[in-house]
């Protein structure tokens, strides 16, 4: 009867245990809101300047919507992943509860940083 018991709990601590990525990092999501993305300005205009068509949503259950559409992200760790929708394949680092960075195809930081916003 004592090995019943454990079968029946260890499904329970399985699901109870935070799911790790392939790399190494916790699956999260994303503080939801509105996210504006822009590039650094200059001195001699406005200091940053909007991406037109870079701007998202972050919703509920790991999505996003866009003006273009509806898909799904992955938050493993600090980065961010777009999976599924118009942003497919854009990778981003969280710099803090509120910012991201994009990723370049080797890794690095980008110029572009996206913020979220209150409305």
């Amino acid at each position: 009867m004592r090995y019943a018991t454990t079968f029946a709990v260890l499904p329970a601590l399985w699901l109870a245990a935070p799911a790790e990525a392939a790399q190494g990092g916790s699956i999260r999501t994303m503080p939801q809101g509105y996210y504006e993305c822009a590039l650094p300005g200059d001195a001699s205009t406005r200091a940053w300047v909007p991406v037109e068509g870079a701007h998202f949503m972050i919703d509920n259950a790991s999505s996003y919507e866009t003006e273009d559409g509806r898909g799904t992200y992955l938050l493993t760790g600090k980065d961010l992943i777009f999976t599924r929708g118009p942003l497919k394949g854009q990778r981003f680092r969280r710099i803090s509860d509120k910012a991201l960075r994009d990723l370049e195809k080797n890794g690095s930081l980008g110029r572009m940083r996206c913020v979220r916003k209150t409305r």
